[in-house]
């Protein structure tokens, strides 16, 4: 900084503005378009509202709702709009908690105490008032409290499980977010202007209602709701659960392991997966004729322990499970299709020996003797090694892979020779009232220790690979999780507080000039939310030994 001026280095170029100047403003006195809204600014790898101001020399760069922290970003702060309208509209006297449940698609499924079942009438109200306040383009305020100031505040405001959530915070301050009069706290960055948000619909749904934003792929517009009522169910049983245990967000969780410890509550949540899995493995003893369970989810939902566990319930039932990977179908690796970028793409169906498969499962119904594959991930090729499988009338197959429900894998088999299961790691727990926690937030944190113990990845990498995980599971695997019989949640309301002690160093390793240092910081914040819970209370079959070590399972 020289003469009351900043230098400012963007894409090779180098500029010069006042010193003070807000990063709204020389976001907009940039250089080039940008295909989609700015929502804030990296600054020297860190990230930045627009609200911030140059200080200094530095090189930056643009972060669009395209881009992850970008698109969280237009989604915290049209929820803070959302409650704005919501409020300025009915008030307390009529609404008693407004509740960010969890996403669905591309939406955020909500429920308004004091208006249920909640009416397009009631909905065309808030949309009105939503587009009022984003038209007439509000500032949006931080401050900082004291932390006991922030949780008088809101007590006053009957957000309770903030309260709850900040008894156990380390820091001494909290950053609060106003919007003319309204104040909230959300964990993370918000826009600085009501402006940034003119995207979104609001829809019925539930007794509650579907609350519609952009997706990252499409910062500047809405695609149609594509409602996953299975999916939807299997997400409302998981918040019931957490009611029924008393623990609906982090604050409820850290008060039961100052008040009572962990142990009781890992016994109970592992008698409710548990019981859950017996039940499935009845479903499949009752319906006739099934041979293959096909079992996809997502990565890192704990499909290897289900699977290990689902048998042992099946053979408590007389039957004769045997597992299959279907990773052992691959094609040898020099036939693997390449994706888009070039590169090979080994979640594509077409990585698979989908003919082999079909061939040797219809084999296999038939009573034959087929000899079965074994994959050579260190070679990249396909062995024989004298394994070979007969049916008899007990036996089963419990099969594992990301394409088992797609019936192109498994088209030659009959419908009812194949039961359908769905398994993902749909979190009951929630920040707080307004602050949901994404289910890849949890995959992510469990693949990250899981990587770095069996596969020696580094955090980084395994953050930087997340994205291609995600688009290959919105291709491959979504699109077929309503077909499933039943779906299983994998997930445990006391697992991110165990999984904070092996996280926490990894993501710590990651230097601040990274790429991923972003996201890393982000996850450091929400784990700093959890008291760590030690693993020596988790039992060894627990879907989280997958992740942490330990399992008795081979995982």
């Amino acid at each position: 900084m020289k003469n009351g001026t900043c230098k400012v280095d963007f894409q090779g170029k180098s500029l010069e503005f006042p010193y003070g100047t807000s990063y709204r403003d020389v976001a907009a006195a940039l250089p080039g378009e940008n295909p989609a809204p700015v929502m804030a600014v990296l600054v020297n790898g860190r990230l930045q509202e627009l609200r911030e101001k140059l200080k200094d020399d530095v090189t930056l760069s643009l972060v669009t709702g395209a881009d992850s922290a970008g698109h969280k970003i237009y989604v915290r702060t049209a929820i803070f709009i959302m409650l704005k309208a919501i409020y300025d509209l009915y008030g307390k006297k009529e609404v008693s908690r407004t509740y960010v449940h969890f996403s669905l698609d591309n939406g955020l499924y909500i429920t308004v105490e004091g208006r249920e079942p909640v009416s397009e009438e009631y909905l065309c109200a808030i949309r009105e008032k939503m587009r009022e306040i984003v038209a007439e383009d509000h500032p949006i305020t931080k401050r900082s409290l004291k932390t006991q100031e922030a949780r008088e505040l809101f007590r006053y405001h009957g957000m309770y499980e903030k309260d709850k959530l900040f008894q156990c915070r380390r820091s001494s301050w909290v950053n609060i977010y106003s919007l003319k009069n309204f104040d909230d706290y959300y964990y993370g960055y918000m826009a600085d202007t009501t402006g940034a948000i003119p995207v979104f619909d609001l829809i019925p749904y539930g007794g509650g209602f579907m609350f519609l934003l952009p997706r990252r792929s499409s910062p500047d517009r809405l695609e149609a709701f594509r409602p996953r009522e299975k999916l939807f169910r299997s997400l409302m049983e998981s918040e019931n659960w957490g009611r029924d245990l008393n623990i609906a967000a982090i604050g409820d969780l850290n008060n039961r392991i100052i008040n009572e410890g962990v142990e009781k509550l890992v016994l109970v949540q592992e008698a409710l997966h548990e019981g859950r899995i017996s039940a499935i493995a009845r479903q499949i003893k009752e319906r006739e004729g099934v041979k293959f369970v096909m079992i996809a989810g997502p990565s890192s939902s704990g499909k290897t322990t289900f699977s290990h566990r689902l048998s042992i319930q099946l053979t408590a039932l007389g039957l004769r499970p045997h597992p299959i990977a279907l990773d052992d179908y691959f094609l040898n690796r020099e036939d693997t299709p390449l994706d888009e970028y070039g590169e090979k793409d080994y979640e594509s169906i077409r990585a698979l020996d989908v003919e082999g498969f079909n061939r040797d499962m219809t084999a296999l119904l038939e009573g034959k003797e087929v000899a079965m594959p074994t994959f050579n991930f260190v070679t990249g090729k396909r062995e024989y090694k004298g394994n070979t499988l007969c049916l008899g009338e007990e036996d089963i197959l419990v099969i594992e892979g990301i394409h088992g429900l797609n019936d192109e894998l498994s088209h030659a088999l009959p419908l009812e020779s194949k039961f359908k299961i769905y398994i993902s790691a749909l979190t009951s727990l929630n920040v707080d009232e307004h602050n949901w926690i994404p289910t890849t937030d949890l995959r992510l944190i469990r693949r990250i220790v899981r990587d770095a113990r069996t596969r020696g990845n580094t955090a980084a990498q395994t953050i930087a690979r997340w994205d291609s995980v995600r688009r290959g599971e919105e291709k491959n695997i979504f699109p077929y999780q309503e077909e499933a019989d039943v779906f299983f949640n994998s997930s445990l309301v006391y697992e991110l507080a165990v999984l904070k002690i092996s996280a926490e160093p990894l993501l710590f390793g990651i230097e601040d000039d990274a790429s991923t240092a972003v996201e890393a910081r982000r996850l450091l914040k929400f784990l700093d939310y959890f008291l760590a819970v030690s693993e020596s209370a988790i039992p060894n079959n627990s879907i989280l030994k997958e992740f942490i070590g330990g399992s008795c399972f081979e995982v």
